[in-house]
């Protein structure tokens, strides 16, 4: 009978690509692959790739685990794997402590998983991807690991170093997502800033959005995860010239007083983030900015957060979204620093940007009424259906909802004109033209 493999991802989208590359091997060699929704009475293959980056993912990865090994000590799983972040970080502890489990193995390991599973790796074949996000958009992962220094974050830990993805490796893997009837292509790593610096001869993040442009079918281009420091100068300028860039940036400045960047070891400053900011504005009015803040890092007083407030006030971002601090093992800042804001103070300072960011989205958004915007159409509810404007990412960002009629239904995965009736917070409504 033909083997049924499950693969299980929590986290990042980075991680998404990594369980699409592996799910791909395993259809290469005939197993079929069950929908994470699904359930069946037995499974010869379950394999969870994990997140390790902060405490709520770890806990949320541990809990999959024993869930599922739960199930195979009950004879429903034939062989459970556990790979990625938490598995790289923590495999001799995992091992010991989880003994069910028949192999952790890391982050880089599709080769180790097919070998678990006393299979080969098809090499030629490495570019593609079993496409598991809406067929209509996917993400190209286009670089691995992290150079930056950051004292409050774990990835540089779990990852390593920048490794840049080879340009045409990835043009050939977005021609085989537009194969696939992909529209929207969202460029994701670590740090977009470095793309390229590692490679010989050296590129550039510009050099490969001009060669995935020009593939037909892809009509967005979208990119998360930019650096401050070192933000590319170049990228307003080519973001207002090139029609299939989206009019969008997420750009993680995650605080405004010169003091905390500094104790955070970010390398760049509030004049800086100013800076980029009046750019990308200058060059490209109606971009939406999207970034995250920390709220409550070691050493942050009432003034700092003020300033932070005002930054959240003065600058207006499009999309925002606030965390608390919390110590994540090993990292420089659990090291040095005590952790001396409350917990409590720590979510009243989220709920307070939280709260200024509403007010401010919803102004924005109301701002939109009577216009008509360029929407991708991810799904269905009930008799609406729900959309994307270029200035929004999936699952993170504001959606259209869209009241039909009868005659005039869109279709998933497809571009429409909506006329924007009404809005609300982190929602536009509108209805086909």
């Amino acid at each position: 009978m033909q083997k049924k493999a499950k693969i299980v991802t929590l986290g990042c989208y980075k991680n998404l690509v990594d369980s699409e590359r592996v799910m791909r091997q395993l259809e290469l060699h005939g197993i079929d692959l069950i929908p994470v929704d699904h359930s069946v009475d037995y499974i010869d293959i379950v394999a969870i790739n994990t997140c390790g980056f902060i405490h709520d993912a770890k806990e949320e990865s541990i809990n999959t685990i024993f869930g599922y090994v739960d199930l195979k000590l009950r004879g429903k799983i034939g062989k459970l794997i556990v790979f990625g972040c938490l598995s790289e970080r923590y495999r001799e502890e995992l091992s010991s402590e989880i003994p069910e489990v028949d192999h952790f193995l890391g982050k880089f390991s599709i080769n180790e998983i097919v070998e678990a599973l006393n299979l080969h790796l098809v090499i030629p074949k490495l570019y593609q991807r079993v496409v598991t996000t809406p067929s209509h958009y996917a993400y190209l992962k286009i670089s691995e690991g992290c150079n930056r220094k950051c004292a409050f974050c774990a990835i540089p830990l779990i990852t390593g170093k920048h490794t840049s993805t080879d340009v045409e490796l990835l043009v050939k893997e977005a021609k085989f997502l537009a194969g696939k009837g992909v529209k929207e292509i969202i460029f994701v790593a670590q740090d977009l800033n470095q793309f390229g610096s590692d490679l010989r001869p050296k590129s550039a993040l510009y050099d490969l959005i001009e060669k995935v442009s020009e593939l037909p079918e892809i009509e967005w281009i979208r990119l998360q995860y930019l650096y401050p420091k070192g933000f590319p100068k170049k990228l307003p300028k080519i973001m207002a010239k090139n029609p299939k860039i989206c009019h969008y940036i997420d750009i993680p400045f995650q605080h405004a007083s010169n003091k905390m960047l500094q104790l955070m070891d970010r390398g760049h400053s509030y004049e800086d983030n100013i800076n980029i900011i009046n750019s990308l504005r200058d060059a490209v009015p109606d971009i939406a900015i999207r970034t995250t803040l920390i709220a409550g890092f070691p050493g942050e007083t009432p003034k700092d957060f003020d300033e932070l407030i005002k930054f959240v006030e003065t600058v207006r971002f499009d999309r925002l979204g606030a965390f608390a601090y919390s110590h994540e093992e090993n990292t420089p800042a659990a090291r040095k620093y005590k952790d001396s804001v409350s917990g409590k103070l720590k979510q009243k300072r989220v709920d307070m940007i939280m709260s200024l960011q509403e007010k401010i989205s919803t102004e924005k958004n109301e701002a939109k009424i009577g216009t008509v915007q360029k929407v991708l159409i991810d799904r269905q509810e009930g008799d609406a259906f729900i959309g994307r404007t270029q200035y929004d990412s999936p699952e993170v960002d504001n959606e259209v909802i869209i009241e039909t009629e009868r005659k005039r239904k869109p279709i998933i995965g497809q571009f429409v004109d909506v006329l924007i009736t009404d809005a609300q917070a982190f929602d536009l409504i509108g209805k086909v033209q």
